[in-house]
């Protein structure tokens, strides 16, 4: 049977769902990490490995991808809801015509 996440790369705090999870299903990561899903999450979203405190990195692909804006306990779903990208996102750039 297909794992339901995956870990991108080894230094990452989150994992991707490579299907629907559901809640309370249990995701073994790694063989050694098990943690239970603490809510429903869509293919595609993110799952915390690990507590991770406000201000705390989301790591994914061994980069980071933004902040934790909220404490997120393992097996939760993290998305805009309790994380910020730590980058401007192009879609709420307003078109200015200068270039910096």
């Amino acid at each position: 049977m297909t794992q339901p996440t995956i870990l991108l790369h080894p230094d990452d705090n989150v994992v991707v769902c490579r299907r629907a999870v559901t809640k309370g299903e249990h995701i073994v990561i790694d063989s050694l990490i098990d943690v239970i899903a603490r809510q429903s999450v869509d293919i595609g979203h993110k799952i915390a490995r690990v507590d991770l405190p406000p201000a705390a990195k989301v790591i994914k692909y061994g980069v980071p991808i933004g902040s934790i804006t909220a404490a997120v306990r393992a097996g939760e779903w993290i998305h805009l809801h309790n994380m910020k990208s730590d980058y401007i996102g192009a879609h709420t750039r307003a078109v200015t015509g200068e270039e910096s």
